[in-house]
C-alpha cells in the first residue's frame, strides 16, 4: 500500500487472508494451481506461476522469561489491526482491502508517509528485533524520510551483534541498491550510534581533508555525498552492487594515513591501504567473494582515471590496467562511474557545474583502445609457442608474459610478429 500512495510500482505483492484455517486456504489456491508450502510453517502459501504471498494473520509471542525474540504464532481470528501491530513501520503496516477497495491503516501510516516521518508502529515491540535498526536506515535513504523522536531512541538502544551477519549485508544491499538517498540512511546510522557496530565506516568522521580539493569537510561528509552520486549512476545492472559498495568504500584507508605536512592535509597510498579495512567490513556481513573482489578492486584503482589523465599515461597503462580490473571482474567503464562519484561528491567548482573533465578524457581513451568493457585478449596462446617448436614447460610462462608486455606496450595483436620480438629478446 506505501508504494501505491506514492505512485511507485511494487515489485512484492502479499495478501493477508483471515477468518480461514491454513488448510482451507490451501484447499482454495489450489483450484488455481500448484501450491508451494514452504512457507508453511510461518502461515505462508505461494502458486507455482504467481509471485504473490499468501499468507495467514500472525501475532508475536514472547519465546521466555530472559530471552529476547518472539515466536511466530498463526492466529486466523485476527483483525487487520492486530495483525498489522507486528509490523515495524507505520509506513509499512497499512493494507488495501481487494473487496471493500478500502485503505486500511490503523496505526496512522498515511499520515506519516505525508509528513515524511518514519515512526514505529509499537515501541514495545519494535526493539525485539534489532535489525529493524538497519531497516529504519534503509527506508529512510528510499523514502527520504526521517525518524521521529521515540523512533531514534528505540533505536539507540538496539544492538545489531546479535543479528545474523546475512540479514545485515541485505539491509546495506536495499539501502545501497533502492536508496533514493543512501546518504540519508547513513547519517541515521551516525545520529542513532548504530554506526559503531561498523567501525571502518565511522572511522572516518573527522577526518580532515585538504579543503583545496575538499572544501565540504571532512572523509564522512565527502562519503555521504560520494554514495548519493554513485546513486545517481545505477543502471539497474548486475554491476551495480560493486558500484555502490565501492563508493561507499573507496576512501577507507584514509584514517589510517592522513597526516597534515606543511599546513596541507594529505593521505598517501590510501587507496592502497583501503583494501584491508574494505575486506574487514565485507568479511562480517559475509559478503560474496565476487563482491569482495569487485569492490576491492575499485577502493584500489579510484583514482586512476583522474591521474591518467593528469599524467598523460600512455596506451600500454591503459591496457595494462584494464587487465588487472579483469582479475577482479571489474570493467574501465565501471572504475569510471565510482571515479565519476568520487569527483562531483566534493563541493568544487567542477562538482558544483557537475563536470570531470578528466574522467571523460580517460573513458573517450579507454573507448579508442578497446578496452572501456573488457582487457585485450592474449594474442599469443602457448599454442603458438608449440608451433614455433618449443617444449611446453616452466619456460612458457615467462615467455607468455613477456609476449602480453609488447601487446599491451605495442597495441600488437599478430601473435607472430609479438612471437618475433619475445624470442629475439630470448636468444640475444
Amino acid at each position: 500500500m506505501r508504494d501505491r500512495l506514492l505512485g511507485q510500482e511494487s515489485k512484492d505483492h502479499d495478501v493477508e487472508v483471515f477468518g480461514l484455517e491454513l488448510d482451507a486456504l490451501q484447499a482454495i489456491l489450489g483450484r488455481f494451481g500448484r501450491v508451494l508450502t514452504v512457507g508453511r510453517a510461518f502461515g505462508v502459501l505461494r502458486l507455482a506461476d504467481l509471485d504473490v504471498d499468501f499468507s495467514l494473520p500472525r501475532r508475536d509471542n514472547k519465546v521466555g522469561p530472559g530471552h529476547r525474540g518472539f515466536d511466530v504464532e498463526v492466529d486466523p481470528s485476527l483483525d487487520f489491526a492486530s495483525a498489522a501491530r507486528r509490523r515495524d513501520l507505520t509506513v509499512n503496516s497499512m493494507g488495501f482491502d481487494l473487496l471493500t477497495e478500502e485503505i486500511l491503516d490503523p496505526h496512522g501510516g498515511r499520515t506519516d508517509l505525508e509528513r515524511k516521518v518514519l515512526r514505529a508502529v509499537d515501541t514495545h515491540t519494535f526493539p525485539e528485533d534489532p535489525l529493524r535498526g538497519l531497516r529504519v536506515a534503509q527506508f529512510s535513504a528510499r523514502l527520504e524520510m526521517h525518524p521521529d523522536d521515540d523512533l531514534l531512541a528505540l533505536c539507540r538502544e538496539l544492538d545489531l551483534s546479535e543479528v545474523s551477519p546475512e540479514r545485515i549485508l541485505e539491509e546495506f544491499r536495499k539501502l545501497l541498491l533502492k536508496g533514493v538517498r543512501p546518504s540519508l540512511g547513513f547519517a541515521f546510522l551516525r545520529e542513532s550510534g548504530l554506526l559503531r557496530f561498523f567501525p571502518e565506516l565511522e572511522a572516518l568522521i573527522d577526518v580532515p581533508q585538504d579543503p583545496t580539493w575538499h572544501p565540504e569537510g571532512d572523509v564522512w561528509t565527502h562519503n555521504l555525498m560520494v554514495v548519493d552520486e554513485a546513486a545517481l549512476l545505477r543502471q539497474g545492472d548486475a554491476d551495480d552492487p560493486a558500484l555502490m559498495f565501492g563508493a561507499l568504500c573507496h576512501d577507507l584507508g584514509k584514517p589510517a594515513t592522513t597526516v597534515i605536512r606543511g599546513g596541507r592535509v594529505r593521505s598517501p597510498s590510501h587507496s592502497k591501504v583501503g583494501i584491508a579495512p574494505t575486506r574487514a567490513l565485507l568479511a562480517r556481513m559475509r559478503a560474496p567473494n565476487e563482491l569482495v573482489e569487485r569492490t576491492c578492486a575499485l577502493v584500489e584503482h579510484h583514482l586512476a582515471p583522474a591521474l591518467f589523465d593528469k599524467d598523460g599515461a600512455k596506451a600500454g597503462a591503459y591496457r595494462r590496467l584494464s587487465r588487472r580490473l579483469a582479475l577482479s571482474g571489474v570493467s574501465m567503464e565501471l572504475l569510471a562511474r565510482v571515479a565519476r562519484a568520487d569527483h562531483l561528491g566534493r563541493t568544487t567548482a567542477e562538482a558544483l557545474a557537475r563536470e570531470f573533465p578528466a574522467g571523460d578524457r580517460f573513458l573517450a581513451r579507454a573507448r579508442d583502445l578497446e578496452v572501456v568493457e573488457e582487457a585485450p585478449r592474449d594474442a599469443v596462446q602457448g599454442r603458438h609457442l608449440i608451433a614455433c617448436g618449443l617444449v611446453p614447460g616452466p619456460s612458457f610462462g615467462p615467455l607468455l608474459a613477456r609476449c602480453r608486455e609488447v601487446q599491451d606496450e605495442r597495441g600488437w595483436r599478430d601473435p607472430d610478429r609479438i612471437l618475433d620480438v619475445v624470442l629475439a629478446e630470448r636468444d640475444a
